[in-house]
């Protein structure tokens, strides 16, 4: 005698109760229906929302496909057992793998070495260091003041991707200075760092936040330099018109940007 089993779906898959309710109106209305040797049970017992969901698919392809094999004197439970088989829904789980893309970096460059550069803007001002506040002025320095002027090693970087502009560290020449750049507010900031180990220096992962110590230098003529911010690359380091004025970035490059840049010896 072939039975036919329904499940009361459990209270966390309270949306396909009412399906459920409908599906079991319509298979007791039908009961009355199936020949005798068919009987219809329904048992009560927790089901998952895969279960459910097969079941109600089940159902209507039975009812819509072959519902009038249940009147045969001939319907078996092997008969229904196969029905029921050929309308589970299977689920496949497939997983994306994605290749892991290497870390982007800035590598120093061991064999140059740093390198030692007077900087001055386009007014031939120097840069100065004001310890009080740790920033640098552009000042026009006087006969006899050269001991103030700062000049800055510059270590080479090898850029992530390959690059017209050379990625470098900006140092203040005997100290353990270094130049960096990051957001205040809605406005980049240059500050001035100790970084007592250089060796977090040696490679700079582009993302992240030691990136503030890297700045691409972008020679536009004999000399004639710009340095910009890779962490922030629309921020470019900037003087005022003003004398003796802390040196600051600017948003876009100008000529307020741009600086004669010489080796020493």
């Amino acid at each position: 005698m072939a039975k036919l089993i329904c499940c009361r779906a459990s209270p966390t898959i309270f949306h396909l109760l009412q399906a459920r309710q409908i599906m079991e109106s319509e298979m007791m209305c039908n009961a009355s229906h199936l020949p005798s040797p068919v009987t219809l049970e329904i048992s009560h017992h927790p089901l998952t929302m895969r279960r459910m969901v097969n079941l109600v698919i089940a159902m209507e392809r039975i009812k819509s496909s072959v519902a009038q094999s249940f009147l045969s004197p001939d319907f078996r439970d092997q008969d229904f057992l196969s029905i029921m088989l050929e309308s589970l829904v299977e689920e496949r789980f497939v997983s994306e793998l994605l290749a892991a893309q290497p870390e982007q970096k800035f590598t120093l460059v061991p064999e140059v070495g740093p390198q030692c550069y007077s900087v001055e803007d386009m007014q031939k001002r120097d840069l100065v260091l004001v310890t009080e506040s740790m920033k640098l002025h552009a000042v026009m320095l006087q006969a006899g003041s050269s001991s103030y002027k700062v000049n800055l090693n510059m270590l080479r970087y090898r850029p992530p991707v390959p690059s017209t502009e050379q990625p470098v560290a900006l140092g203040i020449r005997g100290t353990q200075y270094y130049l960096s750049c990051y957001m205040d507010g809605e406005e980049a900031s240059l500050h001035v760092e100790t970084v007592s180990n250089t060796d977090l220096l040696s490679s700079i992962s582009e993302n992240s936040d030691m990136a503030r110590f890297i700045f691409y230098k972008h020679v536009t003529g004999q000399n004639v330099t710009t340095l910009r911010s890779a962490r922030f690359p629309e921020w470019y380091i900037s003087t005022k018109e003003e004398d003796n004025e802390a040196v600051y970035m600017c948003k876009e490059a100008s000529s307020s940007s741009t600086f004669t840049i010489q080796p020493v010896s």
